[in-house]
This record gives C-alpha cells, sequence and structure tokens, in this order.
C-alpha cells in the first residue's frame, strides 16, 4: 500500500535545491508516487526532466491559468507577484502540450484564475482553457484543475465540455459548491495543511469518500508555517481522514488508493 500526492511543484527552486532529500522525506513517509504538475513549457520541461531522473515522480504538463494570459496583463500593466517570469504565448503554451501530452500522465495544472486576472482577460483565459480541456479530453488523459474566485464559472466549462477525469486542486470556493462537484463525479485533493482550514476539514469529512485525493501543492500550504510543505506532508492527511472518517489508517490508504487508480488509470 502506498501514499501519493497528486499536486506537488517540485520543480520550485526551494524544493529542487533539495531534490534528494525532498524525494527521501518522501519515501520515508511511505509516498510511492508524486505527480509533478508543470505551469508553462520551461516548466514542464524540468518535471520531466525530473521525472526521468526519479521514478517516483510522474509528470503532468499544463498551462498555469495566469500565465496563459501573462503577455496580455504585461501589456496592459497588471502587476503580478513573478516579476522574472518569462511570458510566453498562449499559442506557445498550447503548442508544447500539444507536442508533448503523450508523456505525461494528466494535463495539469490548467484552469481560470479571476484573482490575478483582470475581468477584461477573462474571455481570453476561458478561451485557452477550454483549447486545454480538449486537447486533455482527446489525449484520453485526467485533467488537473485550479480555480481561484471562478469555481462556479469552471464548473459550468468543465460540464460545457463534457469533461468527467478532473481533480480539482485545492478547491477554495464555497464548500456546498465543492460538494456538488464531488457528488457530480470530480475528485478534489485534499491538501496536507487540512487540520487548519475549516473549509478543508469540511470537504474531507462531507465529500463521497470515493472522490477524496491527497496533495501537497508542496512548497505552498505546509501544515507548519515555519516550514516548506513536501509530499512527505500527506501521511498527515491520512491520519486526519482516519480519525474524521472513524476508520483505520489502513482502510483509508486502500480507500484512496481506490480513487487514485480510478482518476488516473494506474495503482500509486
Amino acid at each position: 500500500m502506498g501514499l501519493f500526492d497528486v499536486h506537488a511543484h517540485l520543480t520550485d527552486e526551494r524544493l529542487a535545491a533539495r531534490e534528494a532529500e525532498v524525494l527521501a522525506n518522501a519515501r520515508a513517509a511511505g509516498v510511492t508516487t508524486i505527480i509533478a504538475n508543470g505551469l508553462h513549457p520551461a516548466d514542464n520541461e524540468a518535471v520531466r526532466a525530473l521525472a526521468q531522473r526519479d521514478a517516483l515522480v510522474k509528470p503532468a504538463f499544463g498551462l498555469y491559468p495566469v500565465d496563459a494570459v501573462l503577455p496580455e496583463m504585461r501589456a496592459m500593466g497588471v502587476e503580478y507577484d513573478r516579476p522574472d517570469l518569462e511570458a510566453v504565448t498562449a499559442e506557445e503554451g498550447i503548442a508544447w502540450l500539444e507536442d508533448h501530452v503523450g508523456d505525461a500522465v494528466a494535463v495539469g495544472e490548467i484552469g481560470l484564475d479571476r484573482y490575478w486576472v483582470p475581468e477584461a482577460l477573462w474571455e481570453r483565459q476561458e478561451q485557452v482553457f477550454r483549447k486545454l480541456v480538449r486537447l486533455a479530453i482527446e489525449a484520453r488523459k485526467p485533467i488537473i484543475v485550479h480555480s481561484r474566485k471562478a469555481e462556479k464559472r469552471m464548473a459550468e466549462v468543465l460540464a460545457e465540455e463534457g469533461a468527467t477525469r478532473v481533480n480539482w486542486h485545492c478547491f477554495g470556493g464555497k464548500v456546498k459548491l465543492g460538494l456538488r462537484v464531488g457528488e457530480g463525479g470530480h475528485w478534489l485533493s485534499i491538501p496536507a495543511n487540512v487540520a487548519k482550514s475549516e473549509s478543508f476539514r469540511l470537504l474531507l469529512s462531507n465529500l463521497p469518500r470515493d472522490k477524496v485525493l491527497l496533495e501537497t501543492d508542496c512548497p505552498y500550504l505546509s501544515p507548519d508555517r515555519e516550514k516548506l510543505n513536501e509530499p512527505a506532508n500527506v501521511k498527515g492527511t491520512v491520519s486526519y481522514a482516519a480519525e474524521a472518517w472513524g476508520i483505520p489508517e489502513e482502510q483509508v490508504v486502500a480507500q484512496l488508493e481506490d480513487n487514485f487508480e480510478a482518476l488516473f488509470g494506474f495503482c500509486p
């Protein structure tokens, strides 16, 4: 039996500098699969290289929803918190994915973000998102989605596009909507800081158990604010789920393994 992390950013420079240690920590915690999510072509390349170096890591290639419209944002003078990031056009990002999607276990992360992106670019962002969803469906790959301040609209778009193999990473919308998403057939991955978040606790306790997955979003959302998050921390989420569900940890892991296989098509 093995644990997994369906949403990790191991190519973040803070974790990449400690790559061997981070992966060793994950193995020591019982983690057998880490899905590293790419954000743009250069990051996707780094994810692919990491997966080639270590079989613990499986690659997901994506185009982060802010990166998808970053050239347009900069042309408008909109500030973003990653000023050193090289902007690529959405067309370049999509073309990269078209060429390499066969090497990925999932398309992600992709989505809609209305926190950083101004309303004038929401339609453009949605157009890009639809193209990425269609690409994933055509390639028969599951989708890992990011949404910020756009959960209701993203649910509508995914339904319109007929996307069924979808994991919502770090769901930040209203709990009632998150429960409808899970009851409607999509999966939701619960971050390792679940004990510190009322909404994540409610989702974990009330979602259909066969629609729950584990994630860290590392190096973010650490259960210990003094430390960077790591894939090893999914072990704490399992312990919390065992308490919330009132069953032994072994049963939690067995359920989560089944959930992972149902979405991704292979055992973690």
